[in-house]
């Protein structure tokens, strides 16, 4: 099965947002397809378009033993008919994470380095342009500007979707390349939140990085870059990539409960968490429209559940 989209919109009934008079909407990318759901297909697929063009080359790619990005690229290799090739970050373990062995069992063929050599990706991919005669690349999280055009399409198919325009865009970021493709792709007069995944005080570096991926600013599409509507919010990352509180999983399994969407404890989680609390400190206007995209990771929640809260007394209901 391909992906579909566009991907549908939900609305969420709350009394909390009713009494403020906020619309709140989710996009689920999450049902964009089973296996390359969320922002990961956003992200990779103009990515292998441009792969096929290029006749089928080899794609390749970075990521962690848990990465939702590698799952993805292994099962867009398998739709495709693409060679991968996943570049994990540390040693091969016995038995291999959960998400490895799909990866594996996709066709992907994984290359382990360790974390020292990982952090120059340039000498790693030097060393295997001598075994292929030539290598499709897409960095860590597709964090390019393919990936960023792909996230852009998110705000178009959401205009033709909804009888108003929102006010606000709310998107997890880890990479941010969904929250670059957002940004650019909103209005002047839309505001885009960011909400951090990662325990990180500056995000300029890396969010240009991604903007000058090609040595342009792909902007909307007319070519204007935006920066003027867009913030970060970094209160909600329960200390850092992976870590969790006791309050986000009771609020993940109770959203799950009032409203039949799952939420990954990663990034949907925490954006989801985020904004019912700035809504309940008066951070969005009354009247206001928003928009929360979710962006998937729902495989990783039993491994979440297996390696996190196993001896806790916790569960995620999936």
């Amino acid at each position: 099965m391909l992906p579909t989209l566009p991907s549908p919109i939900e609305f969420i009934k709350n009394d909390v947002l009713s009494a403020l008079n906020i619309t709140l909407y989710i996009k689920r990318d999450d049902l964009i397809h089973a296996d390359i759901c969320g922002n990961k297909w956003r992200k990779l697929m103009y990515n292998v378009a441009g792969c096929k063009k290029k006749g089928n080359q080899p794609l390749l790619t970075f990521g962690g033993a848990f990465s939702n990005h590698i799952y993805a690229t292994a099962a867009a290799g398998k739709v495709y008919d693409i060679k991968t090739i996943g570049i994990i970050r540390g040693e091969a373990t016995n038995p291999l994470s959960t998400t490895l062995q799909f990866a594996q069992s996709q066709g992907m063929t994984l290359r382990f380095v360790s974390r020292e050599a990982y952090r120059d990706k340039d000498i790693v991919l030097e060393n295997l342009r001598k075994e292929y005669d030539d290598i499709y690349c897409v960095p860590e999280g597709g964090a390019n500007t393919e990936g960023v055009k792909g996230c852009m399409d998110i705000v178009f198919e959401t205009q033709q979707q909804l009888p108003v325009q929102p006010n606000y865009w709310c998107v997890p970021c880890g990479t941010g390349t969904t929250f670059t493709g957002i940004r650019q792709a909103a209005a002047n007069n839309q505001k885009c939140l960011g909400f951090s995944a990662l325990k990180i005080d500056n995000w300029d570096n890396d969010l240009k990085k991604i903007q000058n991926a090609d040595g342009t600013s792909r902007g909307n599409r007319e070519g204007v870059f935006n920066w003027a509507n867009g913030e970060i919010i970094s209160n909600y990352h329960f200390g850092g990539y992976t870590k969790w509180q006791p309050e986000l999983i009771h609020f993940i399994n109770d959203f799950k409960g009032k409203y039949n969407i799952p939420l990954d404890p990663i990034y949907t989680g925490k954006m989801m968490y985020g904004i019912f609390d700035l809504v309940k400190k008066g951070y969005f206007e009354r009247g206001s429209t928003i928009v929360a995209v979710h962006t998937g990771g729902l495989q990783g929640i039993d491994g979440f559940n297996n390696l996190k809260l196993k001896n806790k007394g916790l569960r995620i209901n999936t």
